[in-house]
């Protein structure tokens, strides 16, 4: 179903890393849904640089253990163990993650391709197996989302900007209202940290440990959708059927 372009759609802000593979599983059902429903939702996505808080890239052995246990748990995703050459696997995805901010722009994509553009990115990453640390590849991907201008991608990119609002986010991501990667919020009061999963993590993960998914309620964003809507109608900005 194609989602209805309303006047005003309803934002979403999502806090996240594109190499984590929780995040992209969140996003990925919030646009699944959206879709299926026939809604669009705009997201406005704030960078949680998980190489930065840790100063050193995201282990690729964590990420390898996420993708199984996620992917296996949601083939739909079409996710795999990552098969490109080794020399190929992005170290940093800062670059990505700057693109998604420089997206933003009006003249670039505004939020509807900021959002194609993220979502180019991990598809790329997580089933494509491509190296999104490469400017040439983001602009690749850029070319194929609808409402990105990827002439002006390349042009904003090459002024360096998205990276100072990375690090500005980055910045304000150290604070305690923001626990992690996925964190969401929404109108209403709406606030959640890695929805829908209920998870453990059977060890130290940099030392042998592995995470397990116990659980994983993908009706977190249906409910979302349906808070989104009631709170429209009740300001008078939306129509009383979603």
């Amino acid at each position: 179903m194609t989602p209805v372009r309303d006047a005003q759609p309803p934002v979403v802000t999502a806090w996240s890393d594109i190499g984590c593979p929780w995040a992209s599983l969140a996003l990925h059902t919030l646009r699944a849904t959206a879709a299926e429903r026939g809604r669009e939702v705009l997201i406005d996505h704030r960078a949680f640089p998980l190489e930065l808080f840790n100063r050193q890239p995201t282990p690729k052995h964590i990420v390898d253990a996420e993708v199984v246990m996620l992917g296996a748990h949601r083939p739909e995703l079409g996710w795999r163990l990552w098969d490109a050459p080794a020399w190929e696997y992005p170290s940093s995805v800062l670059p990505a993650l700057e693109a998604v901010q420089a997206a933003k722009a009006p003249e670039v994509g505004g939020l509807r391709g900021s959002d194609q553009l993220d979502a180019g990115l991990r598809k790329a990453f997580y089933a494509e197996h491509r190296c999104i640390a490469i400017h040439s590849v983001i602009l690749d991907i850029a070319e194929t989302c609808p409402d990105v201008d990827a002439r002006a991608l390349e042009a904003a990119l090459a002024r360096g900007a998205g990276r100072r609002e990375v690090y500005e986010q980055w910045h304000e991501a150290q604070g305690p209202q923001i626990q992690g990667s996925p964190h969401f919020f929404a109108d209403g009061g709406y606030a959640a940290h890695n929805p829908g999963a209920t998870y453990v993590f059977t060890g130290d993960l940099y030392n042998g440990g592995f995470p397990r998914l116990d659980h994983y309620d993908a009706g977190w964003a249906g409910a979302l959708l349906d808070s989104l809507a009631a709170e429209r109608v009740s300001d008078g900005s939306g129509p009383e059927t979603a």
